[in-house]
């Protein structure tokens, strides 16, 4: 699992990721990742060669009334470094996040993925994730640069 020092390790994995921006500027994400560290049922989880962190993922579960009671389970921020990828890295840390998804008695874990590339796909289901189960929706704040 993640440490407090772990966090230019991440920003540094997350620039080279092809999915999204980075938080900036710096004071903006320690302040998210200040934030990520003392959230309960949030916890992100490293795989590190020596010292570099080389892949990533988030689990956040959530409270739920339905489901017999058992928590939802949501996976975000998956990314592998590219010069690690197939080595096991991406995989150890998705395996890791729903061990603690199902140890939590997660009845789910949900992962949305919007990458084309069928590899990433064929990642997911070696998982232990399966397409098709469930459709997702995406509504968007509408971003106006006096909110920046």
């Amino acid at each position: 699992m993640a440490q407090a020092g772990d966090l230019d390790g991440l920003i540094a994995l997350f620039e080279t990721s092809e999915v999204s921006a980075v938080a900036a500027p710096r004071e903006r994400a320690a302040r998210a990742w200040e934030q990520m560290l003392s959230r309960e049922g949030l916890t992100v989880f490293v795989s590190e060669v020596d010292v570099t962190v080389v892949a990533t993922c988030m689990l956040i579960t959530a409270p739920n009334l339905l489901r017999a009671g058992r928590q939802h389970g949501f996976l975000e921020n998956v990314v592998t470094h590219p010069d690690h990828r197939g080595r096991g890295h991406g995989r150890a840390v998705v395996l890791a996040a729903l061990q603690e998804a199902w140890r939590q008695e997660c009845h789910h874990v949900l992962l949305q993925s919007g990458r084309t590339d069928p590899r990433v796909h064929r990642f997911y289901e070696s998982c232990g994730f399966r397409p098709g189960l469930r459709t997702a929706y995406v509504a968007q704040r509408r971003l106006d640069l006096n909110d920046l």
